[in-house]
């Protein structure tokens, strides 16, 4: 039984060592990743459309290098760190993709799982806000409006994905406070043409009065 034991311990020793070993390779990348990611929608939020493409493509050589090192793992192929570098890596990428180039980057595009592409859509919503936002300043509504529609048929392809929340990864949470932030913004778009709406009326109504201002109603 000794022999057996000491023997047992030698070949879980090994393969404990090998996993270890590719973690520790592997954390500091996933960190890494998660940094350019967040490069990559800074640089988006800036406009700066070739920086982000840059940046955006050596993400993805990062994550390639990830998964082959965890591709013998699954245990940490499918660890949180690696899939939140995933799910980073996906909202940056849609992002991207949605607030420059007017398209959805298809799933094998981007390299991911099902669930971290889809966590990382559902957290672009709030990036979108921000543009959408961006754009109401900048009094460009035809393009705050195209982001909102964006948005609403993303929250609604979310909402419907109805799977367990072992598969889905938590991404029930994040459909719900999409929720409160797609209703804030439609507010703010909605508030933000009513005005525009009156505007453009007492522009007119300046207009029919040869550039006087409409008389007030007696009291």
């Amino acid at each position: 039984m000794e022999k057996a034991l000491q023997q047992l311990e030698t070949e879980i020793k090994k393969e404990l060592d090998r996993k270890d070993r590719a973690r520790e390779a592997v954390l500091p990348a996933c960190r890494e990743l998660v940094r350019m990611a967040s490069e990559v929608i800074k640089e988006v939020h800036r406009h700066k459309w070739p920086e982000a493409r840059s940046h955006l493509v050596k993400a993805g050589l990062s994550l390639r290098e990830i998964q082959e090192r965890v591709a013998k793992h699954p245990d940490l192929r499918f660890a949180g760190f690696v899939t939140m570098a995933e799910k980073e890596y996906a909202e940056a990428a849609i992002t991207l993709a949605v607030l420059n180039e007017k398209r959805l980057p298809t799933l094998d595009e981007i390299g991911v799982h099902a669930p971290e592409y889809l966590n990382g859509m559902a957290e672009s919503i709030g990036e979108m806000r921000r543009h959408l936002l961006d754009q109401l300043r900048k009094d460009r509504l035809a393009e705050a409006e195209r982001i909102l529609q964006v948005m609403d048929s993303f929250y609604h392809f979310l909402f419907s994905l109805d799977y367990p929340d072992a598969i889905l990864r938590g991404l029930r949470r994040m459909v719900d406070s999409d929720r409160g932030i797609l209703e804030r913004t439609r507010g703010d778009l909605t508030t933000t043409l009513v005005q525009e709406k009156l505007r453009r009326e007492l522009r007119q109504a300046a207009g029919r009065n040869g550039g006087k201002r409409p008389a007030r109603a007696a009291r």
